[in-house]
């Protein structure tokens, strides 16, 4: 157990040498130093730039009616000879494909 803790330390600091690396912090990979700013009051840093301006909201559509088709005042009742003649032309289709 031990020496899986030692693997992974080791694995972890070989893992940080290269994003360092990767990143084009050679200076910190190599010497192990890293870059701090100084605090001299020559230096000037930029103000940081305003927020930019919130989203605009999304415009409210009114609410639409669904579709409703209207009825028809004059339909026909379905006779039951048409029902079994449909019934016929589908059992038939379903015959064929099978």
């Amino acid at each position: 157990m031990l020496e899986i803790s030692v693997f992974c330390v080791i694995v972890l600091a070989a893992s940080y040498w290269v994003a360092m690396f990767v990143m084009g912090r050679r200076d910190d990979v190599i010497h192990g130093k890293f870059v701090h700013v100084d605090e001299e009051s020559d230096v000037v840093r930029p103000a940081m730039p305003p927020p930019p301006p919130p989203f605009p909201k999304r415009p409210v559509k009114a609410a639409q009616p669904t579709m409703v088709q209207p009825a028809i005042a004059e339909t026909k009742p379905v006779n039951s000879a048409a029902l079994q003649s449909l019934l016929a032309a589908i059992q038939q289709d379903l015959k064929s494909v099978a």
